[in-house]
């Protein structure tokens, strides 16, 4: 307060004495040019007297040093001028000073020069024989004032100031010395202060008042700090009022509150539709449930009411997490919608034509083609049902996995070397580029990436295209490139790809014998050797790439 009081003071000294300093100087400037000007017209009018009578015999010997003379003729001709040459000046008639006296008889106007920073006066008055006698003189501005005065403002501005400061210190320390001096903790001892009287009595009726309540809520939290701080659920305890009497650590992390929040309405700590409803019928008398997502998370809000002599007299709500419980029942639910959908159809079709069969129902000659329908669909419930155990195997980590060096660019030489007589049979030329490049990781798992991009990669592709597996050794990483020249992935799907068992043509992928699942796994290998993958596909082809991490030497 002391410094305040100090800096209002010198602020108000140094503002008054520049705001004084500047008036003083604007108005003895304009005192000075107004005396200047009035002995500039009494020099024009004598002058002018002078010239009519004597004609050019006039400026014989004349001291010009304060004026400077121009006598013009009526064309505008400088006749005479004291400062140059006439001969080689310019006309004068579309001068003001010298166009308004030609019209009325006199004239004025003043001109600044930026360059030399002063201002000129001009007077010019007509004579009877139709000429112009002109007489001007120059003023300096009034910065070229303030500099020839720098060294005297300099002083006085160093005296004021130091008495300023020396005021204001005094001055300062005197007013806050007997509010420094009161005793706070007994309010109604403090004496002289006639003035703060009253103040001191209701501080002494708060004081009583914050005691009393202080220790009770102290003793409450005391109470309730032990258990709720190191609760892992969010906890909120809430007067009938809906002040918040306490909050716990893990409260004010999910609602990203702080203890600033104590003392006040519900609201500080979060002023969503959800927790003030709920709150409200807890205060009711109700309990309550909803739930809430936050951060992206979920979670469920329990309300109760705390009953006191049959009365609400405040409300408990706790906060619990449900995110992972609630993805846990999603990825349930639509794996199991997924798997029973994808079985339902090849045990349709195999029942459908077991059935027949067993009725004898097909002609012989078709026999083979029934066989052979139940084998392919058996063959792909074996596949799918495969699939599924690969992929659940990966959610686990696949921890009984060994990792071991091995060469990526092996691995993808085996791997092309297999799907070749597939590949052959869609129409589709396979080629494999790149060098050798060791990486530790899990072989099956690697070789389970490199043949299900290559193996989408035939079955999407056109018949005569091809396909371009390369495995390049770079210096701070390993990449493997699946490139082809089929169908494409639309941009709109591109994204949802590596989901299980999303496919964009259903049709198009049940007919080629796929599960569905070949890119989630490719997917979950990669995340477990801390690879990432890049996808870009365009109607032309699509270009998958894993990049591996440099194993450290």
């Amino acid at each position: 307060m002391t410094k305040r009081i100090f800096r209002s003071i010198i602020l108000a000294a140094v503002g008054v004495f520049l705001a004084s300093a500047v008036l003083f100087l604007w108005v003895l400037y304009d005192y000075f040019s107004a005396v200047q000007v009035d002995q500039l017209r009494a020099e024009t009018e004598l002058a002018a007297h002078a010239v009519s009578r004597e004609g050019m015999g006039y400026f014989d010997g004349l001291d010009t040093r304060r004026f400077r003379v121009t006598w013009v003729g009526e064309n505008g001709e400088v006749l005479f001028d004291s400062d140059a040459d006439a001969g080689e000046m310019e006309n004068h008639l579309e001068r003001e000073e010298i166009r308004e006296a030609l019209e009325s008889g006199a004239g004025e106007s003043s001109r600044y020069s930026a360059t030399l920073t002063e201002r000129a006066f001009y007077r010019a008055q007509r004579l009877p024989d139709g000429t112009v006698l002109r007489l001007s003189v120059s003023q300096s501005s009034i910065l070229t004032l303030i500099m020839g005065m720098m060294g005297p403002m300099i002083v006085i501005v160093f005296v004021a100031l130091g008495l300023s400061l020396f005021l204001a210190s005094r001055l300062s320390r005197q007013i806050v010395k007997p509010l420094n001096a009161l005793d706070l903790d007994e309010p109604l001892k403090n004496e002289g202060l006639d003035e703060l009287a009253p103040l001191f009595h209701r501080i002494d009726v708060q004081q009583r008042e914050i005691a009393l309540q202080s220790e009770k809520l102290l003793q409450k939290q005391k109470e309730l700090e032990v258990i709720t701080e190191n609760m892992a659920e969010g906890m909120l305890l809430l007067t009938s009022r809906g002040v918040v009497l306490s909050i716990n650590r893990a409260a004010r992390e999910i609602f990203d509150a702080d203890k600033s929040c104590l003392g006040r309405d519900v609201l500080s700590v979060n002023r969503g539709p959800e927790l003030s409803e709920l709150v409200r019928d807890a205060l009711e008398g109700r309990h309550g449930e909803r739930p809430i997502e936050l951060k992206g998370r979920k979670y469920e809000l329990l309300a109760s009411p705390v009953l006191s002599e049959d009365k609400v007299s405040g409300a408990v709500v706790l906060v619990i997490d449900i995110t992972e419980r609630h993805e846990r029942e999603a990825l349930r639910r639509e794996f199991s919608a997924n798997v029973s959908h994808e079985l339902k159809t090849p045990l349709h079709t195999i029942a459908g034509s077991a059935e027949l069969l067993m009725n004898g129902l097909v002609k012989d000659t078709d026999r083979q083609e029934f066989y052979a329908r139940i084998y392919n669909e058996a063959q792909r419930m074996t596949r799918l049902v495969e699939d599924i155990i690969r992929l659940s195997h990966l959610d686990e980590g696949a921890a009984d996995m060994k990792r071991e060096p091995c060469d990526l660019y092996t691995i993808a030489g085996e791997t092309v070397q297999a799907l070749t007589a597939e590949a052959e049979k869609a129409g589709v030329r396979v080629t494999l580029s790149g060098e050798s490049a060791e990486i530790t990781g899990i072989p099956q798992l690697l070789a389970s990436i490199v043949y299900n991009l290559t193996d989408n990669a035939i079955k999407y592709n056109r018949s005569g295209g091809s396909v371009a597996v390369s495995v390049k050794n770079e210096a701070d990483r390993i990449t493997l490139t699946v490139s082809d020249t089929g169908i494409g992935i639309p941009p709109e799907y591109q994204p949802r790809v590596f989901e299980r068992f999303y496919r964009v043509d259903k049709s198009r992928s049940k007919a080629r014998g796929g599960t569905g699942l070949g890119l989630s796994i490719v997917k979950h290998a990669a995340q477990l050797h801390d690879a990432t993958i890049d996808l870009s596909s365009s109607p032309s082809g699509t270009t998958v790439t894993v990049t591996f991490p440099k194993p450290e030497a």
